[in-house]
């Protein structure tokens, strides 16, 4: 049934598409208990995660359909980008099927209700059987904001009780000037000021704090990023957001030249990005890849260059949602098949 609704769904704008999408996700009323094989499970960061495929930040920004995701057999939800106010975005157009290359671009520039309304849904979500499932924030900066810290130390003080972690995007694209936080000179104080606020509120301090970053940095932005987050106690990195690249084996007639690339070709872009940083870190920061997994190939293959749990977002678009069970069984094979006993032990092991 979802299968079939998301190929009618296709035929619709893509923005309008997923605002159908979350509108029906709302109103479905199954609830399933999903019970993974142990082969999946991890304990990272603190956590138990059952299965290490996670639904990427962007797909569910107002935490409006955290429980049915989960029952599509996600291991954990990520929901944002949560800015401290409402803000509607870019203007539109601003999202843009690439059917050809199974991509997406999107120029959407963190549209979302706010905090207030999101912590009013996780609220609820809270308060269910849903509790204990891993649920991590993803938090950005309001467009008009000038003090870009005061925004990640709000939404880090305000979600974080509601949270499983936090992501702090410093990576997205659509936004203008984001990106420099990323480089030396801003990120090290940047996160400084992150600590010094977790420091300060003990129900914080206990919270794992991740970054996620962009695939269009070089070798050494990349090095000083892997060093800093080892000085500064970073619980993990979240590789990579969207690309503003347009690699020249795209086939899509119509490309648009701004906004951020997902999906397909993103792939290797983002595999190579987690090998420089896992040999960088020496692999002593856990890694979650992003971009282009549609198969248990490819999530294996993410794995196996250095992530210990992987996101989609994109291959939701264009496989639907019975696409995570698909990857979760493709992936037991794959780790029975290498001899291994826990999917842990394929980590790195193409680096």
């Amino acid at each position: 049934m979802y299968n079939f609704a998301s190929s009618i769904l296709k035929k619709f704008p893509p923005e309008l598409a997923h605002s159908l999408t979350i509108k029906l996700l709302k109103f479905s009323n199954f609830n399933k208990k999903i019970i993974d094989d142990p082969i999946l499970f991890q304990h990272l960061m603190g956590l138990d995660f059952p299965n290490p495929i996670g639904l990427a930040a962007g797909f569910d920004k107002n935490a409006e359909v955290v429980r049915p995701m989960f029952n599509f057999g996600f291991g954990f939800v990520e929901i944002g980008t949560v800015t401290p106010n409402m803000q509607i975005g870019n203007k539109k157009p601003r999202v843009f099927r690439l059917s050809n290359d199974k991509a997406i671009i999107n120029h959407l520039g963190f549209n979302n209700r706010g905090i207030v309304k999101v912590k009013k849904n996780l609220n609820k979500i809270r308060n269910t059987y849903y509790n204990n499932k891993i649920i991590g924030i993803n938090i950005g900066k309001n467009k008009k904001t000038i003090n870009s810290i005061d925004d990640y130390l709000f939404g880090l003080e305000n979600l974080n009780s509601l949270s499983s972690y936090i992501t702090i995007n410093i990576s997205s694209p659509n936004t203008k000037g984001l990106r420099d936080l990323q480089l030396k000179g801003n990120i090290e104080g940047f996160i400084k000021k992150i600590n010094k606020k977790k420091s300060e509120i003990e129900s914080i301090n206990k919270k794992p704090l991740l970054i996620k970053i962009s695939p269009d940095l070089n070798d050494d932005q990349l090095r000083d990023i892997a060093l800093i987050s080892l000085s500064n106690n970073i619980d993990g990195l979240i590789l990579t957001n969207t690309t503003v690249r347009r690699p020249e084996y795209l086939k899509s007639k119509i490309i648009p030249d701004f906004g951020g690339l997902s999906g397909k070709p993103l792939f290797s872009i983002s595999n190579d990005i987690q090998k420089k940083i896992y040999n960088f870190t020496n692999g002593q920061i856990p890694l979650i890849g992003v971009g282009g997994i549609s198969n248990g190939n490819e999530c294996y293959e993410k794995i196996k260059s250095g992530a210990s749990l992987v996101q989609l977002y994109t291959s939701l678009v264009y496989s639907g949602p019975l696409v995570v069970k698909k990857i979760k069984n493709e992936l037991k094979y794959l780790i029975k098949t290498d001899g291994y006993k826990n999917v842990s032990e394929a980590i790195g092991k193409s680096v």
